[in-house]
């Protein structure tokens, strides 16, 4: 069963994204990113309402920038898909979701220790230097 339609093409993308944002955190890291990419496909909610392919997702735009820094800044996101994050980014795809990102919405690697809201929203965990944080309770049912 997948959480989310999608295509090789797809696969291909994700996985250039998840490696850009968390190759330093190793394969679980990169597991975290995914699923914070596929949540937001899946999420009807918040920021998130008119994003529903994996490439709507990479390339959202708000307050005139790219949710995710690696679309702007590129040295990584730009090469090419190599084949265990293709494999980690269809895992995501297919079925895989684990605490602190299984419901997450957003993450990001700050200066110093995570705050416990980002953006009015509750923190669920951390994962080596990235904070990850889930929509408040109530307001993105979808993501659950």
């Amino acid at each position: 069963m997948t959480r989310i339609k999608y295509t090789s093409t797809d696969v291909a993308l994700m996985a250039r994204m998840m490696r850009a944002e968390a190759v330093g955190e190793g394969k679980q890291g990169m597991l975290y990113v995914g699923n914070v990419i596929v949540n937001r496909g899946v999420a009807d909610c918040l920021d998130f309402r008119d994003v529903r392919t994996i490439r709507q997702v990479i390339f959202q735009v708000q307050g005139g920038n790219y949710s995710f820094e690696a679309v702007q800044k590129g040295n990584v996101f730009y090469q090419r898909a190599r084949s265990v994050e293709k494999r980690l980014a269809k895992k995501n795809l297919e079925f895989w979701r684990q605490h602190p990102a299984k419901y997450s919405l957003w993450y990001f690697n700050p200066d110093g220790p995570c705050p416990p809201t980002w953006y009015g929203q509750p923190f669920a965990g951390q994962y080596k230097n990235h904070c990850y944080y889930e929509p408040a309770a109530g307001t993105c049912a979808s993501v659950y």
